[in-house]
């Protein structure tokens, strides 16, 4: 129920000048919050109303006319939307509604990271890095049901555009979800959940998915690494230039050189104590420029030490690349790095000072590029081996450990694991989890603290291509309430699909099992609401639509914090079972039937 603003909260609003100043206030000596009004002359009765969706509206009434909305909160949005506010434009009055990042977690005042419609035109959202005006995030366009980018958005949410406005927003379906999506002080996109069992916000999805791919995130001589806690860190010879911002989550500041470089007049002689040193296994920076003529890497080097602003070179494949000033978008990598990027050497100008010597220095390449020839060589003679181990195996596909599903559209970093990887995984399948209609569910354990689950499929029938096809459309559905589906394994006729574990399994265990946590009535209903959360995004929300037709207590998992997840969605259609009209025989679980097996009616996203 909307309420108006009282003297326990927020007071008054009073009027003041020709463009009228609305001002909120908590006491007579301090104000809280104000804002401008334009075109509010002869008004009278201003009140102060805040909705149930969070929509703060300020309106009058004149002497000729009826109550008018002077202002209300959601056309100003701030770094965060809510159910029902719109983000885009009004075309008739030129209102641009965009998100922007506070400039830090203290700070209020807005930021340099922007989510708003793209400027081109096209029917998507961009997120573009304000002082520079470098877009590094697309929405994807519209196609009727969601943005082509983001497949697992919200149920009920509209993009619209006609002569009068072009804008997004996700009505308030259920008063009970409480959600939002914020633009974060780092320039990630996040949208957020609450829990009322744990009473907080849990994080439902983030654009882009890695926080490194937000442009200069972690600002000049920085390096951005997603597996380290905080994700910016300064390069070798460099500090941090502000601590206190760093603190705040501002980390855009960058770091500053320790050293100064060498006095330099563009000529070679005077400038040729400073040395490089080479950071390993990294995506180059942003704005590199290539110099043709340095055909080999001593030209490279001579190249930028004779240029006093260069600070960085990198000589790979016979091409020459030198960096001026600032460095920015430097990602830490690894070997084995999924995404495309390749993984190169930068060589980072530095003071003699903070370069050991010129030996050590050697001797250091020396050192790297032997370990890097011994990996390849390594690396060669174990592909080797698999492929004499499997020439008398036919049709069987390769896969390598850790190697991401590419060559299908959507692979969305599924790991294709081998079949002997997995064995060794769960100790030859050795601990079981449990069993249903499709297969069983072992646990294993990727490492000290990667723990898995693994369920190995019965009765499937496809070839190796269409069930890598529907493992990718089913690894692309990423929501709160659904299990996380992390890899798969496809070799002969074997089939495994590879899941997060998790630790409180199934919620009969704890609802029938006295030996077990007994469970509150508020995380029950969060349970029941979580499960409902899932069931309605894969009938209504995901691409391609889901009907589970095997929901129970089994099929539902509880992770570390009691946040069901569903299980077992979509593997009807790994296995190829029809289920586009009523089936003559029982499928499932044995024990369970769903009704609509007994009513006798097609199976449609009203059921589960």
């Amino acid at each position: 129920m909307a309420s108006n603003v009282k003297e326990n909260g927020i007071d008054n609003v009073k009027e003041n000048g020709i463009d009228w100043v609305a001002q909120i206030v908590r006491r007579p000596t301090h104000i809280a919050w104000a804002t401008a009004v334009a075109n509010a002359n002869n008004t009278t009765n201003i009140s102060a109303t805040l909705s149930d969706d969070g929509n703060l509206i300020l309106r009058s009434s004149s002497s000729n006319s009826s109550d008018k909305i002077l202002w209300q909160s959601f056309d100003h949005p701030t770094n965060s939307l809510l159910p029902g506010a719109k983000i885009g434009r009004d075309k008739v009055t030129g209102l641009n509604r965009r998100l922007v990042s506070r400039k830090n977690t203290v700070d209020q005042s807005p930021g340099v990271y922007s989510l708003e419609l793209d400027p081109s035109g096209a029917p998507q959202f961009v997120l573009v890095e304000l002082t520079s005006g470098v877009t590094y995030w697309s929405s994807g366009e519209w196609n009727g049901r969601f943005f082509d980018s983001i497949p697992d958005m919200g149920v009920g949410s509209q993009f619209v555009s006609n002569s009068r406005e072009e804008y997004f927003t996700s009505p308030l379906s259920d008063e009970r979800i409480i959600r939002r999506l914020s633009l974060e002080v780092s320039g990630q996109l996040k949208s957020f959940l609450w829990y009322e069992g744990l009473q907080e916000w849990l994080i439902a999805a983030s654009q882009p998915k890695s926080q490194c791919d937000v442009h200069a995130t972690c600002g000049a001589f920085a390096v951005c690494n997603d597996s380290s806690v905080p994700f910016c860190s300064c390069m070798k010879g460099f500090s941090i230039r502000s601590p206190k911002d760093w603190e705040l989550e501002d980390r855009r500041g960058g770091c500053k050189r320790d050293t100064p470089l060498h006095d330099c007049n563009g000529n070679i002689s005077t400038s040729s104590t400073d040395k490089f040193y080479s950071v390993p296994c990294v995506r180059l920076p942003h704005n590199a420029q290539n110099i043709v003529v340095a055909t080999d890497e001593s030209e490279c080097v001579k190249t930028c030490l004779s240029d006093c602003s260069c600070t960085a070179y990198s000589f790979a494949d016979g091409g020459c690349h030198v960096w001026h000033d600032g460095l920015v978008n430097v990602k830490q990598q690894k070997y084995n790095e999924p995404s495309g990027t390749k993984v190169q050497f930068l060589n980072l100008r530095l003071a003699a000072k903070e370069v050991q010597n010129g030996g050590n220095s050697r001797r250091r390449m020396l050192i790297l590029t032997f370990s890097c020839a011994t990996l390849g060589f390594l690396g060669l003679v174990l592909l080797l081996m698999i492929c004499r181990s499997q020439k008398n195996w036919p049709g069987k596909t390769l896969n390598w450990p850790g190697k991401t599903l590419d060559g299908v559209q959507g692979g969305n970093g599924i790991i294709a694991f081998r079949y002997i990887d997995l064995q060794r995984a769960t100790k030859n399948f050795s601990k079981k989890l449990g069993s249903g209609g499709f297969g069983s569910v072992y646990k294993g354990s990727l490492g000290e603290s990667n723990t898995i689950a693994v369920k190995m499929l019965d009765g499937v029938r496809q070839g190796e291509k269409q069930f890598r096809a529907e493992v990718s459309s089913i690894g692309i559905i990423q929501h709160i309430n659904l299990a996380k589906l992390t890899g798969f394994c496809s070799e002969g006729s074997r089939r495994l699909l590879v899941y997060e574990y998790m630790p409180n399994h199934s919620p009969d265990a704890h609802l029938f099992q006295s030996n077990t946590t007994l469970l509150s009535w508020s995380t029950r209903y969060q349970i029941a609401l979580g499960i409902a959360r899932g069931l309605a995004y894969l009938h209504e929300s995901c691409r391609d639509c889901i009907v589970h037709c095997d929901i129970k207590p089994q099929n539902i998992l509880l992770d570390a914090s009691f946040i069901p997840k569903i299980a077992d969605f979509g593997m009807a259609k790994l296995l190829q079972r029809d289920l586009s009209h009523v089936l003559t025989t029982v499928r499932g679980t044995m024990g369970y039937l769903a009704p609509e097996w007994i009513s006798g009616v097609p199976i449609t996203s009203g059921g589960a």
